[in-house]
């Protein structure tokens, strides 16, 4: 629990409770991929990027895996088929507005983007209040075993509907940062991942988290890309180092790019922890590395 409440201490801040007195519940919707979650408040309204549906099919589908329906946030160029496919993996907060738009920005660029809400069994991220009460009753209670698998349907979707998996990478912020690493050393299929300010050591669980990133950085064979914030409290430059010595033992080749006046969560741009420069100089590097890696 400690390592989970180090892991969004960069959202904490301001994070329950809206300061210009509007009331967050005008901002949950019912539709996946539409408005923000109560803990996630309150929004920076004049820094949130919004991108269009135009020339796009984007909506939700439904995995189902071993009976459970696992709502997806689906988003690609209209008409389209063998298109390289995106895993979107969300922060704690779950597939909101902005994880839906990141997910429509990867569209625009000729990609089938897929957002899964992973958390489906253990509830729905909008209706806790806060964020601690968000990771104890709902990220806390997630298995990574249980993400693995749902990823991996997500995966067969995908190939049945338009996607070309042999072109295929994952990105993840925050929580799915993490499980952009892990994903990563589970599915041989995936290219190539980027993962923005995902925890990368912690306490271990033997049924929720077995295992961390820098359990699997010795034999990770898929490269990622780190994108990391010196400032952020919760993930100091010093377990980004001790991840880079492990790495370097293995075959993946990842890379990281630490920037240096950046703290969590800086590519969220409805949070006050925007840093609009090194979020559009890390999403360059992205886009970078899925080409250099055979996802385009």
């Amino acid at each position: 629990m400690k390592d989970l409440i180090e892991d969004a201490s960069g959202l904490l801040n301001g994070a329950n409770a809206a300061s210009d007195g509007t009331d967050r519940r005008g901002f949950l919707k019912v539709a996946l991929g539409t408005g923000f979650a109560a803990a996630a408040l309150p929004v920076t309204a004049q820094s949130v990027i919004t991108t269009d549906t135009e020339g796009l099919t984007a909506g939700e589908v439904t995995v189902t895996v071993d009976g459970q329906a696992v709502p997806v946030y689906r988003a690609q160029p209209a008409g389209k088929t063998k298109l390289p496919v995106i895993l979107v993996v969300s922060e704690i907060f779950g597939v909101h507005e902005h994880i839906a738009d990141v997910a429509r920005r990867f569209a625009k660029q000729g990609y089938l983007a897929l957002a899964p809400h992973l958390f489906v069994r253990q509830g729905d991220p909008t209706k806790q209040a806060n964020t601690a009460d968000l990771i104890k009753n709902i990220i806390s209670k997630t298995p990574d075993a249980q993400v693995m698998k749902d990823l991996d349907a997500v995966v067969a979707w995908a190939k049945e509907n338009g996607g070309d998996t042999s072109r295929m990478g994952i990105t993840g912020f925050c929580w799915g940062g993490r499980i952009t690493w892990l994903y990563a050393a589970h599915n041989p299929q995936v290219k190539a991942g980027v993962a923005w300010y995902g925890r990368l050591e912690g306490n271990k669980d033997s049924t929720i988290n077995p295992q961390h990133p820098i359990d699997v950085a010795p034999t990770l064979k898929v490269p990622v890309l780190g994108l990391y914030g010196a400032k952020d409290t919760g993930i100091p430059v010093e377990s980004v180092e001790r991840m880079k010595a492990v790495l370097a033992k293995g075959p993946s080749k990842s890379a990281f790019v630490v920037y240096p006046n950046a703290g969590h969560a800086f590519h969220a741009d409805y949070r006050p922890s925007y840093v609009a420069e090194d979020a559009k100089d890390g999403w360059k590097r992205m886009m970078e590395w899925f080409k250099k890696h055979g996802v385009a």
